[in-house]
């Protein structure tokens, strides 16, 4: 605690956490461990697979490698220290702590909304203009893009942080969350904070809605020129990768949106907490799995690498 004026400001925060020490929230947390674990090992495989399979380096997998790094940070931002907490009977966090945490949480999750819609647009220029697939997604457009999801989310990040924690917090020092989230930390400042609420609801409300316009319009091209097609088995291909990435959309921006574009005065701790845990772990989980489990080029090279390994076993 620190003394200014008549006021004492708060040095740290307590979480209350995701779960109690109940039998039931014992085996929940056991299950949030092993989702950890697929995620890690997932999304690092699902990496080292577009590193060393030559046939994967195209923008799709150019961007899924991102994606999976994206999932990997954002999962091991939350996670571990979440699970610390639960082991030890108590979680605390600095000042300064909670400010990084805002940082790097907001900042991935403004990447992947932003990086979604460039692999929505990818998919409608390889499946509506495939002559020209090459020149528009060059290798250097990638990086650009790429790059202007880290940088849109980079400053999410900053101006959330700063301005969160520029308010003085003088009363309860718990949160009722596992993590600082804006919305969960921002019910304890000891200032009116509405001006900033909105201003939050704003940038959020673009910071989803823009990158998800560009999916839906990109999809929808992508539906039109998929119904045109002759080939069957072309439909087929179109409609098993377009799927998958539509998998990731609705879980991401449908547990994003509910959390970030409701006022205030409609948020419900329980319920925070948990549509967190869709976008924070779920998703984090899933992505390797949807990318993997129907696509037969990422199988193959799965295959290769196996078989890469055995044969140096037994030499």
């Amino acid at each position: 605690m620190v003394w200014v004026g008549n006021q004492t400001l708060i040095s740290h925060f307590i979480f209350l956490g995701l779960f109690t020490h109940s039998p039931l929230h014992i085996f929940l947390f056991s299950i949030t461990m092993i989702m950890f674990l697929m995620a890690l090992s997932g999304n690092g495989l699902m990496i080292l697979l577009i590193n060393v399979s030559p046939h994967l380096h195209t923008p799709m997998y150019f961007f899924l490698s991102w994606l999976s790094l994206m999932d990997l940070m954002l999962i091991s931002t939350i996670v571990p220290r979440m699970a610390v907490d639960f082991l030890m009977g108590h979680g605390s966090i600095c000042f300064t702590g909670c400010g990084l945490q805002i940082l790097f949480f907001v900042t991935l999750l403004g990447d992947e909304c932003f990086l979604l819609a460039f692999m929505a647009y990818d998919r409608y220029v390889a499946i509506s203009n495939p002559l020209r697939y090459s020149v528009v997604m060059s290798r250097r457009v990638c990086w650009l893009m790429v790059s202007g999801s880290w940088l849109f989310g980079l400053v999410d990040g900053l101006i959330q942080a700063v301005f969160t924690l520029s308010f003085p917090y003088c009363g309860s020092q718990e949160i009722d969350h596992f993590f600082c989230d804006v919305p969960a930390v921002l019910k304890l400042a000891c200032a009116d904070t509405s001006l900033y609420e909105t201003m939050i609801y704003v940038c959020c409300i673009l910071m989803l809605l823009l990158p998800f316009s560009v999916i839906s319009a990109s999809y929808l091209k992508i539906l039109v020129a998929v119904l045109r097609m002759r080939s069957a088995e072309g439909r087929q291909k179109a409609f098993a990768t377009c799927s998958s990435h539509m998998a990731v959309v609705s879980l991401f921006y449908g547990a994003a949106m509910i959390t970030y574009m409701r006022p205030q005065t409609y948020h419900s701790s329980k319920q925070d907490k948990v549509v967190s845990v869709f976008y924070t772990m779920i998703t984090p989980m899933l992505n390797p799995l949807i990318y993997s489990l129907r696509n037969k080029e990422v199988a193959r090279a799965l295959k290769k690498l196996l078989w890469r390994c055995l044969c140096s076993r037994e030499q």
